[in-house]
This record gives structure tokens, sequence and C-alpha cells, in this order.
């Protein structure tokens, strides 16, 4: 059974940092390329960076690319995203997925003042 648990988040000011993990079990996850996403009160959840399965290649959404920065550790089978410069409107539950259907139940993330 495929599982995903988050940990990181937390309160953070305009221009902080965070980095997020989260630790994958139940599948081979060096075999899949796997994805940050978040959700923000009233919105819809989109995908927030996306890694390959050997970590090769990533792809950004627009508004984060230079300030977020996803990565992985296969023989860990640990997923990252490292967060800077961050922005109210980065406050959003952020909730990592195997790209096959599942994601965990994600880590709040709060930029305020």
């Amino acid at each position: 059974q495929v599982r995903l648990v988050e940990s990181g988040g937390g309160l953070v000011q305009p221009g902080g940092s965070l980095t997020l993990s989260c630790a994958a079990a139940g599948f081979t996850f060096s075999a899949y390329a796997v994805s940050w996403y978040r959700q923000a009160p009233g919105k819809e959840r989109e995908v927030v960076a996306v890694i390959s399965s050997a970590g090769s290649s990533t792809n950004y959404l627009d508004s984060v690319k230079g300030r977020f920065t996803i990565s992985r550790d296969n023989a860990k089978n640990m997923l990252y995203l490292q967060m800077n410069n961050l922005k109210p409107e980065d406050t959003a539950v952020y909730s990592c997925s195997d790209n096959r259907g599942t994601w965990g139940p994600g880590t709040q993330v709060t930029v305020s003042s």
C-alpha cells in the first residue's frame, strides 16, 4: 500500500524559508516521477513541482520558479521541497504525490507577518 507522509510545514514570515519533506513507502520510489502539490483555501489543488525518477529533470509552477527547489533521495525514499523567499500567496496545504493517484495528508504552510 502506497504511503506518503509530509512534514516540515509551519508559520513563516514573508521572505522566509522552509524545507518540506515527504517520506514514501509501499512502492518502488526510485522508479517514478513524483510531485509536490498545494491547495489554498477555496482554490483548486495545483502542482507546484515535479521531479523525474532519477532526479535529473524538474519542472515548476511559474509562480515558484527561482524560489522553490524540488529534490529527492532515492536511497532514503525521500522527497524534498526547499522554499525560499516565501510570499503570503504561497500559503496552502502542501502534499506530495506518486503521480498515480495517491497524495499524502499534507502539511500546512502559512506565510504571514
